[in-house]
């Protein structure tokens, strides 16, 4: 019998806590926990990265497409430090992580190999809860706290184990523990609902509003249907952030897309026309496409949030589908029909706009036929992952999200590197769903092609195969493409085969060129019976053309007879502000 080890205690808390597999990168002073993940036979799983980065990724997008608790495991020095990436995504998109992290120091302080200051390390990105477990009797409660904490607070956390606390004999004092004291991760720790008076407040600016607008984000999950009613009871329209695209169905004729640079001229127009908005589950950074001025009502789970980007009349601290559940009861049945028809033209104006976007001749091929083809291809059940780039753009104006299409990306920090972890977390938590990770060549050259490593090493466990990598490889170093050609060797990316690097490892690789052909490519990919890499060899001079901000916008827009006054009022407002921040 092997004797029971911190390192066990620590693979119980895991299993306590129904964490289904961990992300990381073995090594020395990490290596107990390691190998007694090893001795549980898979329960939970240890996950192998090629690069700690690309584990604490896989640990936020874990967390992020299964609303659980995500978990990575380093050792201490530059392991430790490559962590930070994936917790900083964790931390700005509030998804809750815990990074469990060795430290062997048997010399001096300030002078051991590897040695740096974990604590200062994960000070900020961890700020929530950073503790050391340093005797065996503090280990189940300092891990416990970190799930608890990372739980309640969506953040992530840190817990560092010294080796020799690893390698510890449990004392017999010290019985095993079972059970968690505390909710299931992901879920709120309570029912949160506004006060009474801030829900009458809220109905009643809703209900005297002419025009309203809903901008939804990542909080609006879950509460899909209590939104379109809203919606449809007020005759309003509704946008989306980045991160909110998946959030409703994006075929409704009064749903104008996603908000921002990277959006939609329809969903800028909506900001442009409203004059009441209602902030869902929101912290969108596209400031300069919010309305001038309007009256606002914001509803988030987290009170620190509401009023962070945007000033609001009233704020509605609440889960939102509750939230939004009791506000309905209270909104009177006034649906706006000229202003619901004006925002359903100005989204079919969009639609015809985007579909001859895609048209538009590429040199070879234009980046936006090819989301253009998967849209029409995407599996019902699928999984997408988006990288950092310029295919942001192409998937938010160009991607059409379907029920049961979930979505991911670093919405936040805007991280290069993130969408094929993000996928290996996606397949590994659900192998039974198709799933999707697009990415530019930059983003595959910088931990992409590494990683497919670790697809080619799991993807026969899996009972769907399909996991496709769209590489849009259009060699712009810039990293954004967008309008101007690469000149010089500085400014080219080198040339890499990706579909073949997929075909050495076994998997399946489709490169495309000409326009005619992609359709064909993707229906090849999508039917492979191994996961596959969908080389498209595209154009970088397309521009990316971000809408123009809402102000811009109002111009023969509204039906009413008060655009006139409304854009007096708001130019003004905005002289008023700049002067004011000039004055700051």
């Amino acid at each position: 019998m092997v004797d029971r080890t911190v390192a066990d205690l620590v693979v119980e808390r895991l299993r306590a806590w129904r964490v289904p597999r961990a992300f990381g990168c073995p090594g020395p002073a990490i290596a107990p926990v390691v190998a007694a993940l090893d001795r549980a036979g898979g329960d939970p799983q240890f996950v192998p990265a090629r690069h700690e980065e690309t584990a604490s990724f896989m640990a936020s997008g874990h967390a992020k497409f299964t609303g659980e608790l995500g978990v990575c495991l380093a050792t201490q020095g530059p392991s430790a430090v490559h962590l930070l990436n994936g917790l900083y995504d964790a931390k700005l998109d509030s998804k809750p992580v815990v990074a469990i992290v060795g430290e062997d120091i048997t010399g001096p302080l300030g002078g051991a190999h590897e040695e740096i200051g974990l604590s200062r390390l994960f000070g900020d990105v961890c700020n929530q809860f950073v503790r050391y477990g340093r005797t065996p009797e503090q280990v189940p409660a300092v891990l416990d706290q970190a799930f608890r904490t990372a739980a309640a607070t969506r953040s992530p956390t840190c817990v560092v184990l010294p080796l020799a606390v690893q390698l510890a004999l449990v004392p017999d004092r010290l019985p095993q523990v079972t059970g968690v004291t505390s909710a299931t991760p992901g879920e709120p720790l309570a029912r949160v609902l506004p006060h009474d008076a801030d829900l009458a407040a809220a109905a009643s600016l809703l209900g005297a509003g002419n025009r309203v607008a809903i901008l939804v984000g990542q909080g609006g999950h879950g509460a899909a249907r209590e939104i379109v009613a809203l919606a449809d009871r007020l005759g309003a329209g509704v946008a989306t952030s980045l991160l909110g695209k998946p959030v409703l169905d994006e075929r409704l004729p009064f749903h104008t897309g996603v908000l921002g640079e990277v959006g939609t001229s329809a969903a800028a127009q909506l900001m442009g026309g409203c004059d009441t908005l209602l902030m869902v589950g929101t912290n969108d950074p596209w400031t300069d496409y919010y309305p001038v001025q309007t009256r606002t009502i914001q509803i988030d789970i987290d009170g620190r949030r509401i009023g962070t980007r945007y000033p609001v009349d009233v704020p509605l601290v609440g889960d939102a589908a509750e939230t939004l559940r009791v506000l309905l009861d209270r909104v009177p049945v006034r649906p706006r029909r000229d202003w619901r028809r004006t925002v359903e033209r100005s989204v079919d104006r969009w639609r015809e706009e985007a579909a001859a976007r895609t048209e538009e001749p590429g040199e070879p091929v234009n980046p936006q036929l090819v989301l253009h083809q998967l849209s029409v291809r995407m599996p019902r059940s699928a999984a997408v992952s988006v990288d950092v780039g310029s295919v942001i753009y192409w998937y938010a104006r160009h991607l059409e999200l379907p029920p049961g299409v979930t979505a991911q990306l670093c919405g936040t920090l805007g991280s290069t590197g993130c969408a094929l972890p993000y996928a290996v977390a996606a397949k590994l938590a659900r192998p039974d769903r198709p799933v999707i990770a697009l990415a530019g060549d930059g983003a595959m050259q910088l931990n992409g092609l590494a990683e497919l490593i670790t697809v080619a090493h799991h993807w026969r466990e899996w009972a769907d195969p399909r996991l496709v990598v769209l590489v849009l490889n259009n060699r712009d170093h810039s990293g954004t493409g967008g309008g101007q050609a690469p000149t010089g060797a500085s400014a080219r990316r080198p040339d890499v085969p990706y579909a073949g690097w997929a075909r050495l490892l076994g998997l399946h690789g489709v490169r495309v060129d000409r326009p005619e052909l992609v359709g064909a490519a993707w229906d090849e990919a999508l039917a492979a019976d191994r996961p596959s890499v969908l080389e498209a060899v595209v154009d970088p001079t397309v521009p990316l053309r971000p809408p123009e901000p809402a102000l811009a916008d109002l111009r023969g827009l509204v039906a009413d007879g008060d655009a006139a006054r409304l854009v007096r009022e708001r130019l003004l407002a905005r002289r008023v502000a700049v002067e004011a921040d000039g004055l700051g």
